[in-house]
Protein backbone atom coordinates (compact mmCIF):
# COMPACT_ATOMS: atom_id res chain seq x y z
CA UNK A 1 0.00 0.00 0.00
CA UNK A 2 1.68 3.67 -1.26
CA UNK A 3 0.56 5.54 1.54
CA UNK A 4 -3.38 5.14 1.55
CA UNK A 5 -3.76 3.79 -1.96
CA UNK A 6 -3.80 0.30 -2.24
CA UNK A 7 -1.86 -1.54 -5.32
CA UNK A 8 -5.20 -2.49 -7.05
CA UNK A 9 -6.23 1.06 -7.01
CA UNK A 10 -3.10 2.12 -8.83
CA UNK A 11 -3.55 -0.70 -11.26
CA UNK A 12 -6.79 0.34 -12.40
CA UNK A 13 -5.36 4.13 -12.75
CA UNK A 14 -5.33 4.86 -16.65
CA UNK A 15 -1.76 6.72 -16.83
CA UNK A 16 0.12 7.27 -19.97
CA UNK A 17 3.38 5.79 -20.43
CA UNK A 18 6.15 8.53 -19.34
CA UNK A 19 10.04 8.57 -17.87
CA UNK A 20 11.45 10.16 -14.77
CA UNK A 21 14.88 12.02 -16.02
CA UNK A 22 14.81 13.37 -12.91
CA UNK A 23 14.02 12.63 -9.08
CA UNK A 24 15.37 13.63 -5.52
CA UNK A 25 12.91 12.58 -3.35
CA UNK A 26 9.77 14.35 -1.58
CA UNK A 27 10.25 16.99 0.81
CA UNK A 28 7.23 18.89 1.60
CA UNK A 29 3.51 17.57 1.94
CA UNK A 30 2.55 20.17 -0.90
CA UNK A 31 4.08 20.31 -4.59
CA UNK A 32 3.74 22.39 -7.13
CA UNK A 33 2.79 20.68 -11.12
CA UNK A 34 3.58 23.05 -14.06
CA UNK A 35 3.17 20.89 -17.65
CA UNK A 36 5.46 22.51 -20.18
CA UNK A 37 5.67 21.67 -24.19
CA UNK A 38 8.77 23.80 -25.47
CA UNK A 39 8.54 26.94 -23.36
CA UNK A 40 11.92 28.15 -23.99
CA UNK A 41 12.78 31.16 -21.85
CA UNK A 42 9.06 31.25 -20.62
CA UNK A 43 10.02 28.45 -18.06
CA UNK A 44 13.32 29.57 -17.15
CA UNK A 45 11.84 32.78 -16.22
CA UNK A 46 8.97 31.19 -14.04
CA UNK A 47 11.61 29.09 -12.10
CA UNK A 48 13.62 31.83 -11.75
CA UNK A 49 10.69 33.99 -9.96
CA UNK A 50 9.48 31.18 -8.25
CA UNK A 51 13.05 30.17 -7.14
CA UNK A 52 13.04 34.45 -5.96
CA UNK A 53 9.78 33.70 -3.65
CA UNK A 54 11.37 30.65 -2.18
CA UNK A 55 8.45 28.58 -3.21
CA UNK A 56 11.20 25.68 -3.02
CA UNK A 57 10.91 26.30 1.01
CA UNK A 58 6.76 25.48 1.58
CA UNK A 59 6.84 22.86 -1.64
CA UNK A 60 8.01 20.95 -3.98
CA UNK A 61 8.44 21.48 -7.92
CA UNK A 62 7.87 18.82 -10.20
CA UNK A 63 8.03 19.13 -14.22
CA UNK A 64 6.09 17.33 -16.45
CA UNK A 65 6.99 17.65 -20.51
CA UNK A 66 4.75 16.61 -22.78
CA UNK A 67 7.73 16.39 -25.03
CA UNK A 68 9.75 19.60 -25.55
CA UNK A 69 12.57 19.74 -28.15
CA UNK A 70 13.87 22.74 -27.07
CA UNK A 71 16.02 22.05 -25.18
CA UNK A 72 14.98 24.40 -22.34
CA UNK A 73 14.74 21.49 -19.76
CA UNK A 74 18.21 21.15 -18.72
CA UNK A 75 18.62 18.36 -15.67
CA UNK A 76 21.74 21.28 -14.28
CA UNK A 77 19.43 24.32 -14.82
CA UNK A 78 16.45 22.43 -13.28
CA UNK A 79 18.43 21.57 -10.31
CA UNK A 80 19.94 24.91 -9.96
CA UNK A 81 16.27 26.31 -9.70
CA UNK A 82 15.28 23.48 -6.66
CA UNK A 83 13.03 21.46 -9.00
CA UNK A 84 12.72 17.79 -7.76
CA UNK A 85 11.67 16.57 -9.92
CA UNK A 86 11.30 16.35 -14.07
CA UNK A 87 8.75 13.89 -15.59
CA UNK A 88 8.23 13.51 -19.38
CA UNK A 89 5.16 11.49 -20.82
CA UNK A 90 6.31 9.17 -23.78
CA UNK A 91 2.25 7.91 -24.19
CA UNK A 92 -0.44 10.14 -26.27
CA UNK A 93 -2.34 13.04 -25.52
CA UNK A 94 -2.00 16.45 -24.42
CA UNK A 95 -2.38 18.29 -21.32
CA UNK A 96 -4.95 16.09 -19.40
CA UNK A 97 -2.76 12.99 -20.21
CA UNK A 98 0.51 15.26 -19.12
CA UNK A 99 -1.75 15.98 -15.89
CA UNK A 100 -2.50 12.25 -15.40
CA UNK A 101 1.13 11.61 -15.43
CA UNK A 102 2.09 13.70 -12.79
CA UNK A 103 -0.94 13.74 -10.63
CA UNK A 104 -0.82 9.61 -10.15
CA UNK A 105 2.73 10.04 -9.76
CA UNK A 106 2.63 13.01 -6.76
CA UNK A 107 0.12 10.80 -5.34
CA UNK A 108 2.02 7.45 -5.08
CA UNK A 109 4.80 10.04 -3.56
CA UNK A 110 2.06 10.75 -0.79
CA UNK A 111 2.03 14.47 -1.10
CA UNK A 112 -1.41 16.20 0.39
CA UNK A 113 -1.88 18.09 -2.05
CA UNK A 114 -1.08 20.20 -5.46
CA UNK A 115 -0.88 23.04 -7.32
CA UNK A 116 -0.99 23.06 -11.02
CA UNK A 117 0.41 26.70 -12.71
CA UNK A 118 1.07 26.64 -16.34
CA UNK A 119 4.80 26.78 -17.81
CA UNK A 120 4.35 30.01 -19.87
CA UNK A 121 4.86 32.53 -17.38
CA UNK A 122 1.35 34.02 -17.55
CA UNK A 123 0.37 33.34 -14.19
CA UNK A 124 2.44 35.48 -10.70
CA UNK A 125 3.52 32.52 -8.59
CA UNK A 126 3.69 35.23 -5.73
CA UNK A 127 -0.18 33.14 -5.20
CA UNK A 128 1.41 29.99 -4.92
CA UNK A 129 1.50 29.86 -0.63
CA UNK A 130 -2.14 31.43 -0.48
CA UNK A 131 -3.31 28.54 -2.45
CA UNK A 132 -1.28 25.93 -0.29
CA UNK A 133 -2.67 27.92 3.02
CA UNK A 134 -6.02 27.01 1.51
CA UNK A 135 -6.01 23.72 1.13
CA UNK A 136 -3.99 23.60 4.60
CA UNK A 137 -7.23 25.31 5.68
CA UNK A 138 -9.65 22.37 4.18
CA UNK A 139 -10.55 23.79 0.87
CA UNK A 140 -10.61 20.83 -1.99
CA UNK A 141 -10.10 22.64 -4.93
CA UNK A 142 -8.37 26.40 -5.08
CA UNK A 143 -9.15 28.20 -8.71
CA UNK A 144 -6.99 31.14 -9.45
CA UNK A 145 -8.93 34.29 -11.51
CA UNK A 146 -8.28 37.33 -12.76
CA UNK A 147 -11.52 38.60 -12.57
CA UNK A 148 -12.24 38.66 -8.62
CA UNK A 149 -11.43 41.24 -6.58
CA UNK A 150 -7.37 41.84 -6.31
CA UNK A 151 -7.35 39.88 -9.71
CA UNK A 152 -5.85 40.89 -12.86
CA UNK A 153 -6.09 40.36 -15.97
CA UNK A 154 -3.42 42.10 -18.43
CA UNK A 155 -3.86 41.77 -22.30
CA UNK A 156 -5.87 39.21 -22.45
CA UNK A 157 -7.04 38.64 -25.90
CA UNK A 158 -10.54 40.21 -26.21
CA UNK A 159 -12.53 36.53 -28.08
CA UNK A 160 -11.03 34.98 -25.04
CA UNK A 161 -11.92 37.54 -21.87
CA UNK A 162 -15.51 37.49 -23.62
CA UNK A 163 -15.69 33.47 -24.11
CA UNK A 164 -14.78 32.89 -20.22
CA UNK A 165 -16.99 35.76 -18.70
CA UNK A 166 -19.86 35.26 -21.10
CA UNK A 167 -19.95 31.66 -22.16
CA UNK A 168 -17.02 29.27 -19.99
CA UNK A 169 -17.49 30.19 -16.36
CA UNK A 170 -21.22 30.88 -17.04
CA UNK A 171 -22.39 27.55 -17.90
CA UNK A 172 -19.94 25.72 -15.83
CA UNK A 173 -21.55 27.92 -12.50
CA UNK A 174 -24.68 27.26 -13.89
CA UNK A 175 -24.59 23.17 -13.88
CA UNK A 176 -21.92 22.91 -10.92
CA UNK A 177 -24.10 24.92 -8.48
CA UNK A 178 -21.12 27.27 -7.82
CA UNK A 179 -20.70 30.76 -8.73
CA UNK A 180 -16.71 30.36 -10.90
CA UNK A 181 -15.88 33.75 -12.87
CA UNK A 182 -12.45 32.04 -14.52
CA UNK A 183 -12.35 28.47 -15.24
CA UNK A 184 -9.97 28.34 -18.55
CA UNK A 185 -7.00 28.70 -17.18
CA UNK A 186 -4.37 26.43 -15.63
CA UNK A 187 -3.22 27.79 -12.37
CA UNK A 188 -5.46 25.47 -9.50
CA UNK A 189 -4.85 23.59 -6.60
CA UNK A 190 -6.38 20.03 -5.63
CA UNK A 191 -6.47 18.15 -2.19
CA UNK A 192 -5.37 14.78 -2.16
CA UNK A 193 -8.49 13.24 -1.45
CA UNK A 194 -10.39 14.90 -3.81
CA UNK A 195 -8.14 13.40 -6.16
CA UNK A 196 -8.29 10.34 -5.18
CA UNK A 197 -12.56 10.41 -5.28
CA UNK A 198 -13.79 7.22 -7.02
CA UNK A 199 -16.47 9.48 -7.65
CA UNK A 200 -14.09 11.76 -9.72
CA UNK A 201 -11.70 9.56 -11.08
CA UNK A 202 -9.44 11.69 -12.91
CA UNK A 203 -6.92 8.70 -13.78
CA UNK A 204 -9.23 7.44 -16.84
CA UNK A 205 -8.41 7.47 -20.69
CA UNK A 206 -10.83 10.27 -22.11
CA UNK A 207 -9.12 12.88 -20.69
CA UNK A 208 -6.53 13.87 -23.36
CA UNK A 209 -6.50 17.05 -24.17
CA UNK A 210 -8.20 19.77 -22.23
CA UNK A 211 -11.16 17.83 -20.34
CA UNK A 212 -9.44 17.77 -17.15
CA UNK A 213 -10.38 21.10 -16.65
CA UNK A 214 -13.44 21.91 -17.14
CA UNK A 215 -14.25 18.53 -15.37
CA UNK A 216 -12.77 19.22 -12.44
CA UNK A 217 -14.99 22.66 -12.13
CA UNK A 218 -18.19 20.90 -12.80
CA UNK A 219 -17.66 17.74 -10.96
CA UNK A 220 -15.97 19.15 -7.50
CA UNK A 221 -18.81 21.39 -6.85
CA UNK A 222 -21.09 18.84 -7.34
CA UNK A 223 -19.91 16.36 -5.23
CA UNK A 224 -19.56 19.01 -2.16
CA UNK A 225 -16.12 19.57 -2.08
CA UNK A 226 -15.44 23.13 -0.32
CA UNK A 227 -13.55 25.36 -3.64
CA UNK A 228 -12.32 28.91 -3.46
CA UNK A 229 -11.22 31.18 -6.00
CA UNK A 230 -8.10 33.51 -5.14
CA UNK A 231 -7.07 36.64 -6.58
CA UNK A 232 -4.34 35.92 -8.89
CA UNK A 233 -2.10 37.99 -11.87
CA UNK A 234 -2.36 36.95 -15.31
CA UNK A 235 -0.34 38.97 -18.16
CA UNK A 236 -0.22 38.19 -21.59
CA UNK A 237 2.74 39.82 -23.42
CA UNK A 238 1.65 42.26 -25.67
CA UNK A 239 1.63 41.18 -29.31
CA UNK A 240 1.76 37.50 -28.30
CA UNK A 241 -0.23 34.94 -27.40
CA UNK A 242 1.58 32.00 -25.63
CA UNK A 243 -0.95 28.86 -25.20
CA UNK A 244 -1.72 25.98 -27.16
CA UNK A 245 -5.21 26.60 -28.24
CA UNK A 246 -5.65 27.40 -31.59
CA UNK A 247 -7.58 30.13 -32.43
CA UNK A 248 -10.62 28.26 -34.23
CA UNK A 249 -10.16 25.25 -33.70
CA UNK A 250 -8.93 24.82 -30.73
CA UNK A 251 -11.57 27.20 -28.96
CA UNK A 252 -14.28 24.96 -30.57
CA UNK A 253 -12.55 22.00 -29.36
CA UNK A 254 -12.65 23.98 -25.10
CA UNK A 255 -16.49 24.34 -25.58
CA UNK A 256 -17.09 21.00 -27.27
CA UNK A 257 -15.50 19.73 -23.59
CA UNK A 258 -17.16 22.36 -22.05
CA UNK A 259 -20.61 21.13 -23.02
CA UNK A 260 -19.87 17.55 -22.67
CA UNK A 261 -18.88 17.97 -18.99
CA UNK A 262 -21.68 20.16 -18.19
CA UNK A 263 -24.22 17.40 -19.01
CA UNK A 264 -22.20 14.64 -17.71
CA UNK A 265 -20.58 12.96 -19.94
CA UNK A 266 -17.15 12.41 -18.32
CA UNK A 267 -18.84 11.43 -15.21
CA UNK A 268 -17.61 7.88 -13.87
CA UNK A 269 -19.87 4.77 -13.65
CA UNK A 270 -20.07 3.90 -10.26
CA UNK A 271 -21.76 -0.03 -10.08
Amino acid sequence: MTLGITPEIIASWEVPAFETPLWLGRQHLWCVVIPVINEGARIKNLLSRMASLKINEIADIVIIDGGSTDDSLGLELLRQKSVRGLLVKTGPGKLSAQLRCAYAFVLEQGYEGVVTIDGNDKDDPEAIPRFIDALKQGVSFVQASRFVAGGVAENTPRLRNFAIRFIHAPMLSLFSGFRWTDTTQGFRAYSRKMMLDPNIAPFRDLFMTYELLAYFSYRAPKLGYCCQELPTIRRYPKGEVPTKISSLKGNLSVLYVLFRACFGFFNPKIS
